[in-house]
């Protein structure tokens, strides 16, 4: 895009984008500064399995913890988690598919096949199996997540890379002598930044699904707070059976409106990185109307 400003500019504009941010920011936020906005997830302060009311906004669990301090102490593993998976993910597919798609020949076909072995094996039971005889930990769960999840991203990059290395300008650059390692990270990666932020986006939730799904079956270090580990203690506790919806219907809506807000910034990316919807939204900006998605082109209605 040749006005990365505007862009930017109309990123923050979309309707979609800023209710994802305000979204994620809130999370993120209540995670950073869990210790100065509720008690300790782990202490026994109240009987167990009490329903929300005025002492205890969220009620308390199976062992009398608090249950709004433990879904707030949870967001700062998952989704550190999350994240630091989703740029592991998307460096991992980075590098495998930028070199295919770059060197082409028999290394392409060499990292293709790779890809393909990874992309036909079942991801849920080799997640499993790893998780259950890593040690315990988050790196453990980091790595089990990364390893599984990185060929789709590789394949996706890999294409965008075999056509970008076609083009003019980086033929100009292999004639002029420049580097393999310059052309690929200054002169193609750059051009792949919305794809490469969309696949940062998409391994994010794919990773706080995968985690909160290894946890939620024991999977993970039951000593720690976090979604998924809350959501395992309700299961152990009867949850379902004794109707302690309190239990675990925090941090599935939590779970959910973060995952729903990382899907909002991914659409508006998308709308937005897209040539012919970019062109529609400069007019409508110049205009000052109100952009109808479902025309071709900007609607003149009344503000």
């Amino acid at each position: 895009m040749k006005d990365k400003s505007s862009l930017l500019r109309l990123l923050f504009k979309n309707s979609k984008a800023k209710l994802g941010f305000s979204i994620l920011s809130f999370f993120i936020f209540i995670s950073l500064f869990a210790p100065f906005l509720v008690g300790s997830p782990t202490d026994y302060v109240g009987v167990p399995l009490q329903p929300p009311n005025f002492e205890f906004w969220f009620g308390t669990n199976g062992q009398g913890q608090d249950v709004l301090a433990q879904t707030v102490y949870g967001g700062r593993k998952t989704l550190f988690i999350a994240f630091i998976t989703g740029i592991f993910v998307v460096m991992t597919g980075a590098i495998f598919g930028g070199i295919s798609g770059y060197f082409q020949g028999y290394i392409d076909d060499f990292i293709s096949l790779l890809i393909n072995v990874f992309l036909l094996l079942p991801g849920l039971p080799l997640m499993v199996v790893l998780a259950a005889f890593l040690p315990l930990g988050s790196m453990a769960i980091i790595f089990v997540l990364v390893f599984t999840g990185w060929s789709w991203h590789a394949r996706v990059l890999r294409s965008q890379v075999l056509s970008l290395s076609k083009q003019d300008f980086v033929m100009a650059s292999k004639v002029s002598g420049e580097s393999h390692f310059r052309i690929i990270t200054i002169e193609i990666l750059p051009r792949m930044l919305s794809l490469l932020t969309s696949s940062f986006i998409g391994a994010t939730i794919y990773a706080i699904g995968a985690q909160v799904g290894l946890e939620f079956l024991g999977l993970g270090d039951i000593s720690q707070i976090s979604w998924g580990i809350n959501l395992y203690w309700a299961t152990n506790d009867l949850a379902l059976l004794t109707g302690s919806w309190w239990t675990f219907v925090p941090t599935g809506l939590a779970i959910a409106l973060v995952s729903l807000s990382l899907t909002l910034i991914n659409f508006s990316i998308d709308e937005i990185s897209n040539p012919k919807l970019v062109s529609e939204r400069y007019l409508y900006e110049k205009l000052g109307k109100k952009y109808n998605r479902n025309s071709i082109t900007p609607v003149m209605t009344n503000k």
